[in-house]
């Protein structure tokens, strides 16, 4: 195959910082996505929503006039009740993020107890109001088995609210794959990194600080397993690249920042690894069609084309070290 006609991508975890670093990185997703749910990890948190709709002004400010649909959320604390959350979806917001506490960049302001009885109450109102619950779900445990000492929570959650949709964002271990298909309500994004990449590509040989992320990359049993999970096109998960850029600088230095800067890049890499398996008639509904029915979105007219023709990845982009950096992808865009 020559070419790939994608038509509505979405983009269902993103994060896309915010001034002045928001200028220098939102066309990239604006460009070849329909919409992208976007992050509220910002200082301060985006926990109301006069600031979630402050924050996608500036986002459709920063997409230079791109046919692209911001889908925000509020991050989860303390002071979200139930007005809030009800003015939220009056207004279009649907999503509400959980982080634990220090669980990774930008969860300073994260729940520390989250069966606690008032979070348990906001989740109460969010099932009744048909909100979507995303969920950073790692414990603060040992680095690699943080997304398994998780689990629990979501069973708790998942059986506690049986009418609230939680997804198992950037879903990292295959041990986490069981508990997704056992829930009806539990669904799960994979991004690209972590079907693609593995531990040893940040400390197997020098350390290569731009693929350090939460959660941490894992075994290539776990890469392999999640791979096969999105080439089947798995119908509960949906593409969330979990792009995350930090300029050059906050990544090489001896307390770098996790993320992975994915956006250029994400649909030609994800078009290099299902024409690798003989699987490219499934990545329409891996990077579409699932997130429309998981999440209830609109299919645009938005039409994103791939060709067979090489790309070679740069060292930087605009101060940002980008996903591949340096290697060669055997798709563009059209």
């Amino acid at each position: 195959m020559e070419k790939i006609i994608l038509q509505s991508p979405y983009d269902m975890h993103l994060h896309l910082r915010d001034t002045p670093l928001l200028e220098k990185v939102a066309k990239y997703t604006a460009q070849y996505f329909s919409g992208a749910l976007v992050m509220p990890n910002l200082n301060p948190p985006v926990d109301s929503v006069e600031l979630a709709l402050g924050y996608k002004e500036r986002i459709l400010k920063a997409c230079n006039g791109n046919d692209f649909m911001p889908l925000m959320s509020l991050y989860l604390t303390e002071r979200l009740d139930k007005g809030v959350l009800k003015r939220a979806k009056e207004v279009g917001i649907k999503f509400i993020k959980l982080y634990p506490k220090g669980a990774t960049t930008g969860s300073e302001s994260g729940v520390s107890r989250v069966l606690d009885d008032k979070i348990l109450q906001i989740l109460e109102y969010a099932q009744d109001l048909g909100l979507i619950l995303s969920i950073h779900g790692e414990s603060n445990g040992f680095s690699m088995e943080r997304e398994a000492e998780f689990h629990p929570v979501f069973v708790e959650l998942a059986t506690t609210f049986p009418q609230l949709k939680i997804i198992f964002e950037h879903l990292s271990d295959a041990r986490s794959i069981a508990l997704v298909e056992k829930y009806s309500n539990l669904f799960a994004t994979l991004t690209l990194h972590h079907i693609s990449l593995c531990l040893d590509d940040v400390i197997g040989g020098g350390l290569n600080p731009h693929y350090f992320c939460k959660p941490i990359l894992k075994t290539p049993k776990d890469r392999d397993v999640l791979l096969q999970i999105a080439l089947n096109a798995h119908c509960k998960f949906s593409f969330g690249s979990d792009s995350a850029p930090h300029l050059r600088e906050n990544k090489e230095n001896a307390k770098g920042a996790a993320g992975i800067f994915s956006a250029p890049f994400a649909l030609l890499g994800l078009a290099e690894l299902f024409d690798k398996h003989n699987q490219l008639e499934n990545l329409q509904a891996f990077v579409s069609e699932n997130a429309q029915r998981i999440y209830d979105l609109p299919k645009s007219s938005k039409i994103v084309t791939l060709i067979k023709k090489a790309t070679q990845i740069p060292q930087e982009i605009n101060g940002i070290v980008p996903i591949f950096t340096g290697n060669s992808l055997s798709w563009s865009y059209a």
